[in-house]
């Protein structure tokens, strides 16, 4: 799971597994496969980084 900052300060830990689409509008949004969407400050690249952050600490251990 993967940490990210709502546009109001909050920071969520979210399901890297259920992300369906990331797209900057110019807000980065998040879709997930479940239909919720959600808006973060990290960057669409920040979020490629974290996820592919996660699957190599995952795999390598």
């Amino acid at each position: 799971m993967i940490e990210v900052t709502k546009m109001n300060g909050t920071k969520v830990i979210i399901n890297q597994d259920l992300i369906e689409i990331v797209e900057e509008t110019p807000d980065t949004v998040i879709s997930f496969t479940t239909g919720r969407k959600l808006i973060v400050k990290e960057s669409r690249q920040d979020i490629k980084n974290l996820v592919k952050s996660y699957r190599k600490d995952i795999f390598a251990g």
